[in-house]
């Protein structure tokens, strides 16, 4: 690469958990820059997954932070060119990419769901994950399931 790489920014923790994670998720549930609004959608989808698990002694940003957990994906396929094939090569995905991806794909699946609000359809979706079910985690499986079916092309890393 020519340019040095951009400096990584400092997200600042946010004002509830004090969490630089949830500041982050929030700036990926984020749209035109609404950030209150986002920040809003996140705490009443955690206020509702608290009211549903009242039984159970998790907190709602464990259960959330569990869901997370449950649907960060470890391997990814990138299509590589080798002679006139392009072949889907397995590779593990960087620590910082797998955030990215899990929250994506969390806010992905919650904006697909059928539901009234966005913070009832984001705390089915995180429910869902906790659960190890719901759409975000069958993506998970999914790169995963790709990954183990062209583990023959591993050998093509670049």
């Amino acid at each position: 690469m020519r340019k040095s790489k951009p400096k990584k920014r400092i997200l600042l923790p946010d004002p509830v958990y004090n969490d630089v994670l949830v500041t982050r998720f929030v700036n990926n549930l984020m749209l035109s820059g609404k950030k209150n609004t986002a920040y809003k959608i996140f705490y009443d989808s955690l206020a509702l997954i608290a009211s549903k698990m009242k039984d159970s002694e998790v907190a709602p940003l464990d259960v959330w932070k569990k869901a997370m957990d449950n649907i960060t994906p470890q391997v990814e396929v990138k299509s590589r060119r080798v002679g006139g094939a392009t072949f889907q090569v397995p590779m593990e995905v960087r620590a910082d990419r797998k955030v990215s991806i899990c929250m994506k794909n969390m806010v992905l699946y919650a904006r697909k769901r059928a539901g009234k609000s966005m913070s009832d359809k984001l705390a089915a979706e995180v429910m869902a994950a906790y659960n190890n079910e719901g759409g975000a985690f069958k993506r998970k499986e999914d790169m995963h399931k790709m990954a183990e079916a062209n583990k023959a092309f591993s050998h093509f890393r670049f």
